[in-house]
């Protein structure tokens, strides 16, 4: 039994320093982070523990993200053999969420409306860290990258915990109104 694993993971470059969205597997990982029910800890994973980390993914009975299916997943891709979606188990929330209301909500827009907490900072900022890194060799730069990613983690785990319990969801729409959405994740 290896439990749920909530998941997320940071680049090193963007879809513009990479030629666009099809190129996923060439933007690199920074840092990956992970929070294990069965070790009740969360793990980061620099770039050379990417193997460790694609280990725990498919081990996991249930790995928990968002929007990981379709980004994060093809960016750990160029790490590993195994094909990523289809050997692991998964709830992708934003995935799930997506398809009941017919287009995208940000974790950020979730998170705020169902918790009253938001995100610290964003992937932009990430990029930003990493790059400061490569150029200085400072590891506070990356230290922020892994707490910025291990922050997501926490309010990724605290979202699907939400949608469990509640049935749902709380987004504010464009227009500023509160509104929910079933949340059908997998247990």
């Amino acid at each position: 039994m290896a439990g749920i694993v909530y998941f997320d993971l940071e680049t090193q470059r963007s879809f513009g320093d990479v030629g666009g969205a099809s190129n996923k597997d060439k933007m690199g990982m920074s840092v990956g982070v992970t929070y294990s029910t069965e070790t009740e800890q969360y793990h980061i994973f620099g770039e050379d523990q990417a193997e460790d980390l694609v280990d725990q993914l498919v081990k996991a009975d249930l790995v928990v993200g968002y929007n990981h299916v379709q980004f994060d997943y093809p960016v750990l891709q160029a790490y590993t053999i195994y094909d990523l979606a289809s050997q692991t188990i998964n709830c992708d929330m934003m995935l799930d969420i997506e398809e009941v209301l017919g287009h995208r909500l940000k974790l950020d827009s979730v998170a705020s409306a169902s918790l009253g907490i938001g995100k610290t900072a964003d992937g932009l900022d990430a990029l930003k860290w990493w790059q400061l890194y490569k150029k200085t060799g400072d590891t506070t730069h990356m230290m922020n990258i892994a707490e910025y990613c291990c922050y997501d983690v926490k309010v990724t785990k605290e979202v699907y915990e939400y949608g469990l319990e509640h049935g749902k969801v709380l987004y504010d729409d464009r227009g500023g109104q509160r509104q929910e959405v079933v949340a059908n994740w997998k247990k």
